[in-house]
């Protein structure tokens, strides 16, 4: 079966593909803390550091950021923690990763880091996450979800923006939802006081969709997503060397789970005979089809050599 691949290069992927999310990254920010006045930010290079970041005249202390990333790793998700990192910095926050996830958030401690500018220096082009990732179970459990809060507390934590999965938001919503009731916990069982959670009687979130399967309806394209079909179209060009010289067809599965984007686009790039995904499925006859295509191409590669 003949396959025509269309390649992908990019000298930095990562660099490119978040280039335009740029304005989003500080909307973003400005948006998490609430009821604060910021200058309009100046231009910055990537490789400059700021000598001075901006502030509201009338702030006491520091508003804390955490980042967080969470459930399966995907491609842009360290360039994504570099961007939280770097603006809450320019904007006169604070930014604080916490590392593993949704288990580091639970076991605090040195799970929980400042982070400087000059810390995330490199990670543009890195892939999966420098962070970390880990499943954690304590986090499915309301205790898990109180030590997690009882923790931000006690490191300042404003505000959480997590890079992740419908899981990974899913455990946030729910975190966000259960804030209020897990606060008066803690202070009538004595691990916080009142006055300790004055500031923090509201929760702000910010999820971040990190996934390569494009899956999230009114996103354009997810963090992960473009890098992931660039892979496959570099592995079915490797596969067709196969292929060719053995005059067969080959069945290749993607991932996507009940999203075809990853599929389709792969197909469509690769000049795939089928394409089968979830949203659509074939009712017809493709079986029949099929092997019409793999017997009248057969002979047509061997000609060829």
């Amino acid at each position: 079966m003949p396959v025509q691949t269309l390649k992908f290069y990019f000298g930095r992927p990562l660099e490119a593909f978040l280039a335009p999310f740029r304005t989003f990254f500080e909307y973003l920010l400005r948006s998490t803390i609430s009821g604060l006045f910021f200058p309009q930010s100046r231009n910055l290079s990537p490789s400059s550091v700021p000598t001075t970041t901006a502030q509201s005249p009338n702030m006491g202390t520091k508003k804390k950021i955490a980042i967080m990333t969470s459930g399966g790793d995907a491609p842009g998700m360290t360039a994504a923690v570099r961007a939280c990192v770097r603006m809450a910095i320019h904007m006169g926050c604070d930014a604080y990763c916490v590392y593993e996830g949704y288990e580091g958030l639970v076991r605090g401690g040195d799970y929980i880091r400042k982070m400087e500018w000059h810390d995330v220096r490199g990670w543009l082009s890195e892939g999966g996450t420098l962070i970390g990732t880990a499943r954690c179970m304590a986090f499915f459990e309301r205790a898990g979800r109180l030590t997690a809060a009882k923790h931000m507390i006690l490191n300042g934590i404003d505000a959480l923006i997590i890079c992740g999965g419908d899981g990974s938001l899913t455990g946030a919503d729910r975190f966000r939802a259960e804030w209020p009731s897990l606060l008066e916990e803690l202070v009538s069982t004595g691990e916080i006081t009142k006055n300790q959670i004055g500031q923090y009687a509201h929760l702000n979130i910010v999820g971040l969709v990190g996934s390569i399967d494009n899956d999230l309806s009114g996103t354009d394209a997810t963090i992960g997503c473009f890098s992931a079909l660039a892979r496959i179209c570099y592995a079915v060009d490797l596969i067709e060397a196969t292929a060719y010289s053995h005059s067969r067809a080959f069945v290749i599965e993607v991932m996507g789970r009940h999203c075809g984007w990853l599929a389709l686009m792969a197909g469509v790039a690769t000049g795939a005979d089928f394409i089968f995904i979830p949203e659509k499925p074939r009712e017809d006859n493709w079986r029949e089809e099929m092997c019409n295509i793999v017997h009248h191409v057969r002979p047509v590669l061997s000609l060829q050599r």
